[in-house]
């Protein structure tokens, strides 16, 4: 009896059903997404530049918001968009045990190169997205320039929204200004090696999620924080802020795969 004319087995449809639909899926552009993700390390990079933000970055933004006479909690609430209730839980977070405000130069020198360890994770995702090559001098100096786009950004992003008020305005300036900084971010990281029009679908894509976690972050992070730390105290919020720091890693990678596929 020939055995080739017998009808495939259930778990051989299945198996032939699985081989096919994932060939589909390969051969979309949802598919070459993935693989695309996948090749280039996602989600490790997101998690390295969310553990740095939160132990090189932070310490640098505490120095430099205090130097400016401002403090670190409430540059960090705006950036969440948490009500008041909220910014008072991460405030505690950052109290002063002391009135001493010394910083010795060892110290300073340390909190610089964490910072730039930060713009440097994002400058390499970048530089390996783009099929850029790097330059040791030209590479440090984009980073410093970034870090003080970085500090200028967010100052001016906290000022339009305590000026506008309101929920969609914020929401469209908010767009705006991220379009114009992770435009001008993707230039001076890639030292010019790339065109500003070659930039600006990876720019938008990054803006678009951006202001979408902004929003989440509004009406989820605020609820979040007090309740964890009602439940867990100080080290349930700094969960909350670790939370969202992968968020802000994802949306940054994620941004810039989707846009550079798009280009």
């Amino acid at each position: 009896m020939n055995d080739g004319g017998k009808a495939p087995r259930p778990y051989e449809r299945a198996s032939l059903r699985w081989r096919t639909s994932a060939r589909r899926f390969q051969d979309s552009g949802a598919g070459r997404l993935w693989g695309r993700i996948w090749a280039v390390d996602f989600f490790g990079h997101s998690f390295q530049q969310a553990a740095l933000a939160f132990l090189c970055f932070f310490p640098f933004l505490i120095i430099v918001t205090a130097a400016a006479g401002r403090s670190a909690a409430v540059a960090l609430a705006g950036w969440l968009g948490l009500n008041q209730q909220a910014a008072e839980a991460v405030a505690s977070l950052f109290a002063p045990t002391t009135s001493s405000t010394t910083l010795t130069v060892t110290s300073a020198v340390l909190l610089v190169l964490g910072a730039v360890a930060v713009a440097g994770t994002l400058q390499s995702w970048y530089q390996m997205l783009f099929d850029v090559p790097g330059d040791w001098w030209r590479n440090t100096a984009a980073r410093l320039v970034w870090l003080a786009g970085l500090l200028a950004y967010a100052a001016a992003q906290a000022a339009s929204g305590r000026a506008l008020g309101g929920l969609l305005l914020p929401v469209l300036v908010g767009f705006v200004w991220a379009v114009l900084f992770w435009w001008a971010s993707m230039y001076v990281l890639l030292t010019g090696a790339v065109r500003w029009r070659a930039l600006l679908p990876a720019a938008l894509a990054t803006s678009v999620c951006w202001t979408g976690l902004a929003i989440f972050s509004a009406h989820y992070f605020s609820a979040t924080i007090v309740a964890n730390e009602q439940k867990y105290g100080p080290i349930g919020v700094v969960m909350v802020i670790l939370s969202w720091l992968v968020a802000v890693g994802v949306v940054i990678h994620l941004g810039a795969v989707v846009g550079r596929a798009a280009r």
